[in-house]
C-alpha cells in the first residue's frame, strides 16, 4: 500500500482545502511531520484512517460524524477527506464526508445532511478515472478486502502509537490478550471454546432428561390405558426402569385390543338396523317424489299447448334462414373483393400525386420503366460519394490544422505575458498576505454587528407591507359593511311585501267545493288577487340568505383588519421609523464590508499556495513555448499537401453533382423517385387486379342467390341469421322439442302413473325411525373409535419409549466424549499440563512471532544489548503462555520488560510495533505497505540511541518504502530533511512542506 495524496477540508483544526503530496514527501524514504502542541499532527493520520474505513483510530472513535468538522471552517464548506492511493497493485481515489448541518436554502434554522462516499480507480490505459461504487458498505467491504486488516490492524500496523506498545510491554497476561485478541482476531478460537461448552451442556441435558422422558411416556400410557395398567413407582436412573416400562405396556396393548373386538361386534349389530331403517326411508321418499314428479308433468304439457303458435313460426324463420346460408359464403366473396378494391384505388391515387406531370397518367409498365431508369443513374454515383466524403474528412483536418495554429499562438503569446510579470506577481502575493492578515480582524469585528442589522430590515420590510395591508384591509371592510347593510335592507323589504300578499298566497290554493284553510267556507266568490310587486317565501329565504352571507364576510374582513394592525405594531416598534431604504443600504454596506472581509482574509493560504504553483507553472510555461514552436513548423508541410488534394477532388464532385447541392444530395434525390415510380407502378397493377375479382363475385353472388330460391341477393342476406341469433333460435326449437319429448316419457311411465293412483307416503313415521337406528349406530361407533384410539396411542407410545432407550446409549457415549473436549480447551483438564485456554495457545504462537520479529530490530537499535523473548510462565492465578521478558546481555539476566527505562522502554516499544507489523502483515496475505508512519516518543532518547533508531528506520526505505515520523523534537528537523510542517493559526490550522 502506497499513499500518493491527501486532500483534507474543513476537517478537525483544518479550516480550509489542505493537501499533502505524499508522492514528494516519500521520495526522500524518511519525512517528518512536525508542529506545536494541538496544531493537527495527529489528525492528518486520523483523515488517512478515516478516507480508508470511515472512521479515525483509538480512543478518537467517538469524534464521528458532526463532530469531525472543523470550527474554523465557513458555513457553506462541507467537511470532505479524499485519499489517492496504490494497494494491491490498484490506483484508487476514495472521497468521504460526515454528516454535518448547513443552513437551510430557505428560511432560518439548519438542516443536516447525509454522510457520502465514493470510490473512484485509474484505468491506465484509458488515462480516466472510472466511478466504482457510491456505497458506505461496499467501499468498507472493498478497502478492507484489498488491505487485509480491520481498521483496528491498520492503526496499529501503519499507524505506530507507540505509548500503546510501552502499555503492552509492561501490561500483565490479560491485557495482551485483549491487544494482541483485537490484531490477529483470534475470537474463532474463542467461540470454539464456547462451542464446546454449550454442546457439553446440551449432550448432558440430553442424557439427564432421556429417563425423564420415558418416565414421562410411561405415565401417559396408563392415562391412556384408563385403569388397566399397573405402573409401580419409578424415579430416573433407577435400574430397571427400562424393563418395567416395557412390561406394563405390552400387558396394556392386550387389554385394549380384546375392548376393541367387543366394539367391533357392537357396531356390527347396529349398522344392520341402520341399513334397515334407511331402506323404508327410501322407498318413502321415492313414492312422493313420484307422486310430485307426475303432477308436475300435467302442468307442463298445459304449457305447452299454450305456446304452440310461437313455435311454428320460429320453425319457419329456422327453415329460411337454412336456405340463406348457401348464398353466405358468395356473399362474404363479394363484400372481401369490395373492399380489397377500394384500398387499391385508394393507394394508387396517393402514389400517382407524388408523380411528376409528365407521369400522372402512364400505366404500370412506364411506372416501372422509370424506376429502372432512377436506379441505373443512382448507381453511378457510388465513386462519387466516397470524393465526396473523403473532402469532407479533408476540410476538417485543415480546419482541425488552423485550430492548432490559433491554440499554439494562444499559448506563445500567453507564455509569454505570463513571464514577463514573473517579478510584479511574487511582490503582489505577498503584499495579499499582508493584506489578508489585517482584513481578518476587520472580519471579526463586524460579524458581530451583521445580524442585528439584518432583524431590524427584515421589521423594517415586513412593516412597509403591512401598512399597505392596512390600508387595504380597512377598504375592503368598509365595503363589507356596505355591502351587508344594503342587504338587511332589502330583505326587510322584501320579507315586508310578502306578508302584504300573503291573503294572495292563500287564495291560489282555493278549489270550488273545497273549504277554506282560513275560515272554512266551500264557497269563494272574491279571492284576493297577486299584484305586480308580490314576492314569494323563495325569494324572501333567498334574501335573507344574502344578508346573512354579507354579514359572515363583513366578520371576517373585520377580524382580519384587527390581526394585521396587530402586527404592523409590533414591526414598528422593532424596526421604528428609520425609512427602509435607509435601512437596506446600511445593512448591504455591513454585508458588502464583511463579505469583503472574509474573502481578503481567506485568501492568506491561498497566496502561499499560489507562489508554489506559480513556480511550477514558469517551468510549465517555458516547456510549452518551445512545443509550440515545434508544431508550428511540421504543420505547415501539411498544409500544402492538403490544398493540393482538395482542388482535385472539388474538380472531380463538381462533375458529378450536375444541378443538385451534392453528391448525397443528388442520390437522395435519385432514391425518392426510383421508391416513387415502384410503389406507383405496383399500386396500378393492384388495382386492375381488384377491379376484376369484384366484377366475378358479383356474377357468382347473383348465381348463389338464384338457386337458393331467392329474387335476389339482397333478400338472401336479409334472411341471414348471424351466429348469435342462429344459436338463440336453435336453443329454443330444440328446448321445445326436448321438453315435448320429457313430457311424454313421464305421462307414459307406468311406475309414476301407478304411484300417482296410491295414497300420499308417510314420510315423517320413516324419518323418525331411520333418526333413531342413527343415533344408536354412532353411539356404536364412538365406542368402537375410542377403544381404537386408545390401542393406537399405547402402540404408539410403547414404539417411542423404545426409541427412547435406544437413543439413550449412542447420546451418554457422545457426552463424555465432548466433555473431555471441553475441559481441554478450557484448561481444566489434567491432560492440559500449562491450565492454558485454546484462544491463549493461539496468542501465545502469535506473541512469540512477534517477540522474534522484534528482537531483529531492537537489537540493532540498542547495539546488541536487548533481546525480547516469549515466555509460557504462568503469574499467580492469571492465564499462562503471554509473558513477555527481556535479555540483557551486558548482565546475561533476563527481566521483566516492566524494568526498562524511559528511553529504552520507547525503542523496545518500537521495534515490537515494527515486528507486530511484519507478522501482521505476513497474516493479512503479505499486502506490502510501502508507507508506515510513527506517532511520538523521541523526546526520551540520547543523541547516540536516537541515531541508532534513525538508522534503523532508515533501513526500512528498502524496495522504496517510506517512513513519516510524527513528533515535536527540535533535533529530529535538522536530522530529517523532508518535513510537512502543522502551522496553527487564528482561522485553522495549514500545512506546510519544507525540503526537497
Amino acid at each position: 500500500m502506497r499513499l500518493h495524496r491527501l486532500d483534507i477540508t474543513a476537517f478537525g483544526p483544518f479550516g480550509a482545502t489542505q493537501s499533502v503530496d505524499f508522492d514528494a514527501l516519500s521520495a526522500a524514504g524518511l519525512f517528518l511531520l512536525h508542529g506545536p502542541t494541538g496544531a493537527g499532527k495527529t489528525s492528518v493520520l486520523d483523515a488517512v484512517c478515516y478516507a480508508l474505513y470511515g472512521s479515525v483510530p483509538g480512543a478518537r472513535q467517538s469524534a464521528q460524524g458532526m463532530t469531525l468538522r472543523s470550527d474554523h471552517a465557513a458555513p457553506g464548506t462541507r467537511t470532505e477527506v479524499t485519499l489517492d492511493l496504490t494497494v494491491a497493485g490498484r490506483r484508487l481515489e476514495i472521497t468521504r464526508q460526515p454528516p454535518w448541518e448547513r443552513p437551510k436554502l430557505r428560511g432560518k434554522g439548519m438542516t443536516t445532511d447525509k454522510a457520502q462516499s465514493w470510490l473512484r480507480e485509474y484505468d491506465a490505459a484509458a488515462g480516466t478515472w472510472k466511478d466504482l461504487s457510491r456505497s458506505h458498505q461496499e467501499i468498507g467491504e472493498e478497502i478492507t478486502q484489498l488491505l487485509g486488516m480491520s481498521r483496528e490492524q491498520f492503526c496499529q500496523v501503519v499507524l505506530l502509537p507507540q505509548g500503546d506498545f510501552a502499555r503492552f510491554l509492561r501490561a500483565d497476561a490479560e491485557a495482551r490478550g485483549r491487544l494482541l485478541g483485537r490484531l490477529f482476531d483470534t475470537q474463532r478460537f474463542a467461540e470454539v471454546e464456547k462451542r464446546l461448552a454449550e454442546r457439553r451442556r446440551t449432550t448432558e441435558a440430553q442424557v439427564r432428561d432421556g429417563d425423564a422422558a420415558l418416565l414421562a411416556d410411561a405415565h401417559r400410557m396408563q392415562q391412556a390405558a384408563g385403569g388397566a395398567m399397573e405402573l409401580p413407582e419409578l424415579s430416573p436412573g433407577e435400574p430397571g426402569l427400562a424393563e418395567t416400562v416395557l412390561g406394563a405396556a405390552a400387558v396394556a396393548r392386550a387389554t385394549a385390543r380384546e375392548q376393541l373386538t367387543v366394539a367391533h361386534c357392537r357396531l356390527a349389530a347396529a349398522e344392520s338396523a341402520q341399513a334397515a331403517a334407511d331402506r323404508a326411508l327410501a322407498d318413502a321418499r321415492e313414492l312422493a317424489r313420484l307422486q310430485r314428479r307426475f303432477t308436475e308433468a300435467q302442468e307442463r304439457a298445459r304449457r305447452l299447448e299454450e305456446d304452440a303458435d310461437t313455435h311454428r313460426a320460429a320453425q319457419a324463420r329456422m327453415d329460411r334462414a337454412r336456405k340463406a346460408e348457401a348464398v353466405a359464403p358468395a356473399l362474404e366473396l363479394r363484400d372481401a373483393a369490395e373492399g380489397e378494391h377500394r384500398r387499391a384505388a385508394a393507394a394508387e391515387a396517393r402514389a400517382r400525386a407524388l408523380l411528376p406531370q409528365s407521369l400522372a397518367d402512364a400505366g404500370a409498365a412506364g411506372l416501372a420503366a422509370a424506376a429502372r431508369r432512377a436506379a441505373e443513374e443512382l448507381g453511378g454515383l457510388e465513386s462519387a460519394r466516397r470524393a465526396e466524403q473523403r473532402l469532407s474528412g479533408l476540410l476538417d483536418e485543415r480546419a482541425g490544422l488552423d485550430r492548432q495554429e490559433r491554440a499554439d499562438d494562444d499559448v506563445l503569446a500567453e507564455a509569454e505575458s505570463w513571464l514577463d510579470g514573473w517579478d510584479d506577481r511574487r511582490a503582489a502575493l505577498q503584499a495579499r498576505i499582508d493584506t489578508a492578515q489585517e482584513a481578518a480582524t476587520r472580519a471579526e469585528q463586524l460579524a458581530g454587528r451583521r445580524e442585528p442589522a439584518q432583524q431590524r430590515l427584515s421589521a423594517a420590510r415586513l412593516r412597509d407591507r403591512l401598512t399597505g395591508e392596512a390600508d387595504s384591509a380597512a377598504a375592503e371592510e368598509r365595503a363589507a359593511r356596505t355591502r351587508m347593510l344594503e342587504a338587511k335592507a332589502h330583505w326587510l323589504d322584501v320579507r315586508e311585501r310578502r306578508l302584504n300578499g300573503i291573503a294572495a298566497e292563500l287564495a291560489a290554493r282555493l278549489t270550488d267545493g273545497e273549504p277554506c284553510a282560513v275560515c272554512g267556507a266551500t264557497e269563494h266568490p272574491a279571492p284576493a288577487r297577486k299584484d305586480a310587486g308580490h314576492v314569494d317565501r323563495a325569494a324572501e329565504e333567498q334574501a335573507l340568505a344574502a344578508y346573512q352571507e354579507a354579514e359572515e364576510a363583513h366578520t371576517a374582513r373585520e377580524r382580519r383588519l384587527g390581526v394585521v394592525r396587530e402586527e404592523l405594531a409590533a414591526a414598528t416598534a422593532e424596526a421604528g421609523d428609520t425609512p427602509t431604504a435607509q435601512l437596506t443600504r446600511e445593512a448591504d454596506e455591513l454585508e458588502r464590508q464583511y463579505a469583503e472581509a472574509r474573502r481578503a482574509a481567506s485568501a492568506l493560504h491561498a497566496a502561499h499556495e499560489e507562489l508554489r504553483r506559480a513556480e511550477q507553472e514558469h517551468e510549465r510555461r517555458t516547456a510549452a513555448r518551445q512545443q509550440a514552436q515545434l508544431r508550428a513548423a511540421s504543420r505547415a508541410a501539411r498544409r500544402d499537401t492538403l490544398d493540393r488534394e482538395r482542388a482535385a477532388l472539388e474538380t472531380e464532385l463538381a462533375q458529378a453533382r450536375g444541378g443538385a447541392a451534392s453528391v448525397a444530395a443528388r442520390a437522395a434525390e435519385l432514391q425518392r423517385q426510383a421508391a416513387q415510380f415502384t410503389e406507383a407502378a405496383d399500386a396500378a397493377r393492384l388495382a386492375e387486379d381488384t377491379a376484376q375479382r369484384l366484377k366475378d363475385a358479383d356474377a357468382r353472388l347473383a348465381d348463389a342467390a338464384f338457386r337458393a330460391g331467392f329474387d335476389t341477393p339482397q333478400a338472401a342476406a336479409d334472411a341471414l341469421l348471424d351466429d348469435t341469433g342462429h344459436r338463440e333460435l336453435q336453443r329454443r326449437l330444440d328446448a321445445r322439442h326436448t321438453e315435448e319429448a320429457a313430457v311424454r316419457a313421464i305421462l307414459a311411465e307406468a311406475e309414476t302413473a301407478s304411484a300417482a293412483r296410491r295414497p300420499p307416503a308417510a314420510l315423517a313415521d320413516a324419518e323418525e325411525a331411520a333418526s333413531a337406528a342413527a343415533r344408536r349406530l354412532r353411539e356404536a361407533a364412538s365406542a368402537r373409535d375410542a377403544a381404537a384410539r386408545r390401542c393406537a396411542e399405547l402402540d404408539r407410545l410403547s414404539e417411542r419409549a423404545t426409541a427412547s432407550v435406544r437413543r439413550l446409549a449412542p447420546l451418554r457415549e457422545e457426552y463424555d466424549r465432548v466433555a473431555r473436549l471441553a475441559a481441554l480447551t478450557a484448561g481444566t483438564s489434567a491432560d492440559n499440563e500449562r491450565r492454558m485456554r485454546l484462544e491463549s495457545y493461539v496468542l501465545a504462537a502469535r506473541l512469540e512471532q512477534v517477540a522474534a520479529a522484534a528482537t531483529a530490530r531492537l537489537q540493532r537499535m540498542s547495539s546488541g544489548r536487548y533481546t525480547l523473548v516469549h515466555s509460557d510462565d504462568r503469574t499467580g492465578r492469571g492465564r499462562s503462555g503471554l509473558g513477555l521478558h527481556v535479555v540483557d546481555a551486558w548482565t546475561g539476566r533476563e527481566r521483566d520488560t516492566a524494568t526498562l527505562s524511559g528511553g529504552e522502554t520507547f525503542f523496545a516499544s518500537l521495534a515490537l510495533a515494527l515486528g507486530l507489523a511484519d507478522v501482521v502483515t505476513d497474516e493479512a496475505g503479505g499486502v506490502r505497505l510501502d508507507t508506515l508512519f510513527i506517532d511520538e516518543g523521541f523526546g526520551s532518547l540520547d543523541d547516540q540511541t536516537l541515531d541508532e533508531v534513525l538508522d534503523v528506520l532508515d533501513s526500512l526505505r528498502e524496495r522504496d518504502r517510506s517512513v513519516g515520523i510524527v513528533s515535536h523534537v527540535p533535533d529530529l528537523r535538522r536530522r530529517i530533511h523532508a518535513q510537512l510542517e502543522v502551522v496553527k493559526g487564528r482561522s485553522g490550522s495549514v500545512l506546510r512542506r519544507r525540503g526537497h
